[in-house]
This record gives C-alpha cells, sequence and structure tokens, in this order.
C-alpha cells in the first residue's frame, strides 16, 4: 500500500516555507479560498464513470481537472475510502498523486490518540498517505498533537468549533469562564511554533468563527459547513480575514450535477464558492 511517489507528495517544494505561508501563497496564486471535499459515494456516481475500472478515481479525477485551476485545497474523508476497503484505499492513493503538488491535499481523518498510536497516525498521514495536512482531535492534550505538528511542513488542522449542531453540547462548556473552543484556539497559538498549527470552525457558527479569527490572528482556518450544512460561504469569509484560510463544500460541489456534465457542474459550483469567498468577483 506504501508508495514511494505518494510519500514524496507535498514535501520537496515546502523546504524552508511554513505551512501557514504555502497556504496563503496558494490561496493568492490562485485567487480562491475554496477547499473541495471529495467524498464519494458508490450510488451516486454518475453512469458516465460507472464503467472505470476505478469508478471513485475516475470521479474524483475529473473534479480535479475541472478545477484545479481555483482550488488551492481538496479534502478527502478517509472515511468514505475506508468504507470500500482495500479498494478504496488505492482510489484514495490514486488521487492524492493525481493531484500532486498542483494543491495542497488535506487528508480528514480526525485522528485523536497518544503515544506510539499518534505517532503511527502521523506517519500514516503524512508518509503512507502522503498528505499535505490532515486533521486531529486533541481531547487528550497537547500529546495528541505533537507526533503531528513534528511534521513541520504539513498542516495540523485541530477540531476546534465544530459545524454540528450537536457540537456545543461539549464544545460551549464553561471552563475558567470561557468556552472550551476558546481554550482551544488559544492552545493552538502556543502550539504553532512551526507556522503549521491550525484549526476546524464551522461556518455555521460565524460569531465563534470571527472571535477564533480574534484568538489566533496568523493561523489557518478550515471552514467547514458550507451549502448542504447551511453556513454561508460570504459571511464566512468575512469573519476569517486577517490568516490563511479555505470554505470548504463537498456535496455542494461534487454532486452539483448527477448527470454526464458532472465535472463542469463542479466547476462552476467551485467558482460560485470562489466569489462569495474572496468578496469579489475573480476572472473566469
Amino acid at each position: 500500500m506504501r508508495s514511494q511517489r505518494a510519500c514524496r507528495i507535498g514535501s520537496s517544494i515546502v523546504d524552508g516555507v511554513s505551512f501557514s505561508d504555502r497556504l496563503a501563497a496558494l490561496c493568492g496564486e490562485k485567487r480562491s479560498h475554496v477547499c473541495i471535499g471529495l467524498d464519494p459515494l458508490p450510488e451516486r456516481l454518475p453512469a458516465a464513470v460507472r464503467s472505470a475500472d476505478d469508478p471513485i478515481f475516475e470521479f474524483n479525477r475529473r473534479i480535479v481537472d475541472a478545477t484545479i485551476d481555483v482550488t488551492p485545497v481538496y479534502k478527502p474523508n478517509l472515511a468514505f475510502y475506508e468504507a470500500l476497503g482495500v479498494d478504496g484505499l488505492r482510489s484514495l492513493v490514486r488521487t492524492v498523486e493525481h493531484i500532486g503538488h498542483r494543491a495542497i491535499v488535506l487528508g480528514d481523518a480526525k485522528r485523536g490518540d497518544i503515544d506510539s498510536t499518534a505517532v503511527a497516525y502521523a506517519r500514516a498521514m503524512f508518509e503512507a498517505f502522503g498528505f499535505g495536512a490532515c486533521t486531529i482531535n486533541v481531547y487528550q492534550g497537547h500529546d495528541a498533537a505533537a507526533p503531528f505538528l513534528a511534521y513541520r511542513d504539513r498542516g495540523v488542522f485541530i477540531l476546534c468549533r465544530t459545524s454540528n449542531r450537536t457540537g456545543g453540547d461539549v464544545q460551549d462548556a464553561i471552563v475558567d469562564g470561557r468556552p472550551l473552543w476558546e481554550h482551544l484556539a488559544r492552545r493552538a497559538v502556543e502550539w504553532n511554533q512551526h507556522g503549521n498549527c491550525s484549526l476546524v470552525v464551522g461556518a455555521t457558527y460565524p460569531d465563534e468563527l470571527g472571535r477564533v479569527r480574534e484568538l489566533a490572528p496568523g493561523l489557518p482556518i478550515l471552514i467547514p459547513g458550507v451549502g448542504a450544512q447551511g453556513g454561508d460561504g460570504r459571511t464566512a469569509a468575512r469573519k476569517a480575514r486577517g490568516g490563511p484560510f479555505v470554505v470548504n463544500s463537498s456535496r455542494g460541489i461534487i454532486y452539483a450535477s448527477s448527470g454526464d456534465d458532472f465535472a463542469e457542474a463542479a466547476r462552476r459550483a467551485a467558482i460560485e464558492l470562489r466569489d462569495q469567498a474572496l468578496l469579489e468577483p475573480a476572472a473566469r
């Protein structure tokens, strides 16, 4: 499963450049803050790719090729590939290799553990799969983050204020007069020794997003929850200004059409989100 080619993806071109600076530069180069979630479901694949030898990869490939010039970050959620077993993981590796250095590939796995297990998770994400960034859960504190942050050129996105409705059951808990998500944002700033500590804050909570940006002015922010979950891309972009950020949409882009034009429809949806996040129109 381990691929020497995959292990090199996203690493060699960032020597001496922090992940935060790399993300900011890529967003500036493409004039875009779009992150596309590559979360394919076999039952929703268009007929145009179902006869391919690897339908999942072919679906991803066509979307990537149609959107690569307007998308600095792609975010495959590992659950959708793991659910398909070994074949799904092969499709994921092929997808990462196909994107290569043209964009940052953010492995959305939300790993969370300590000691040797956390080290193994970090190796899996950054060496075996070759992701340029990943998501993690730090309920166990810095021990859960340290093995990932040790990869200085890779982005580590810590769950802070998530986009789901019941996230507040835990994240809004008051500790020393502040909600837990504020403490997480403050800790992330402390842990950001190499410019690679980042945060996940949902577009569905714009006030909290704005507060996180105040607390962590230079940290990259991944903003999920736009589209199907009801978050607004334009509002999220305004709240996130002042540091690197990307606004993620998954279903709203990759399933913009179920017909043979699915890739072209994905491009149109990505451009629409790009223009919202830029707060101004950009050339097509």
